[in-house]
């Protein structure tokens, strides 16, 4: 199957959606194009994740597809319109993604591969973030906690940052991180946390838009990631 799969910038299932493409990706019969907007290339990058990704590209219809080089026409969305892939999945999609999507606006890389998908009856799957109302658990990137800091005269966790993302006693610029965890490693007062789980309420009106994408032809919603292989 020529399957595209998109990234927006949710962290949320982020860790899960790459883990099931790698196991789509891990079939000799699939070809995967990645595609990522501006925002999910960050967070992939935050989270540690783009290697993993890229390394899954490679070839015509096994590219990685980057927001910055499409510029604003977006000319690989022609392949969906002309109905060259089987499948688009988009997991996670945040809910600026759906909103744009509900009210037919297509003008970024990945809400631009939705409508053309729909116009070249291409299937297309969605994993929203904000799928059910009520307070959700998700994952942080790097943090620097500032009551474990000792404001060291040598930051050891700053001079370990591969990017120098770390400005000591004051904060991680995540735009920075590569997600690569040598400063949680090198700090030896564990001032530098990753993955720490923190609790976030669904806005109504984000429900209210996944609830209207069940009207979008040809998508289908799934609670997870997992469940794609369900639907492959």
């Amino acid at each position: 199957m020529k399957i595209a799969w998109a990234f927006t910038g949710a962290g949320h299932m982020l860790l899960e959606s790459v883990e099931t493409l790698e196991k789509i990706a891990s079939e000799e019969k699939n070809q995967i194009t990645v595609l990522l907007s501006g925002a999910g290339e960050e967070v992939l990058k935050m989270y540690g994740l783009f290697d993993r990704i890229k390394s899954l590209t490679g070839g015509y219809y096994q590219e990685m597809i980057l927001e910055k080089d499409q510029m604003w026409s977006y000319p690989i969305s022609g392949r969906f319109s002309l109905g060259r892939y089987d499948l688009l999945i988009v997991s996670p999609t945040t809910s600026n993604t759906i909103a744009k999507l509900v009210h037919g606006i297509a003008d970024n890389l990945v809400t631009n591969a939705v409508a053309q998908a729909g116009k070249g009856k291409v299937r297309t799957i969605l994993v929203p973030v904000d799928l059910e109302s009520g307070d959700l658990d998700t994952v942080l990137p790097s943090k620097l906690e500032l009551e474990l800091c000792q404001n060291c005269d040598t930051c050891e966790a700053a001079a370990a940052c591969p990017p120098d993302a770390i400005t000591p006693s004051v904060e991680i610029d995540l735009l920075k991180c590569e997600g690569c965890a040598a400063c949680q490693l090198a700090c030896p007062y564990g001032a530098v946390s990753g993955g720490s789980i923190i609790t976030i309420h669904m806005r109504k009106i984000d429900i209210e838009n996944t609830d209207k994408l069940q009207r979008l032809e040809g998508v289908e919603v799934l609670p997870h990631p997992l469940k794609i292989l369900e639907h492959i």
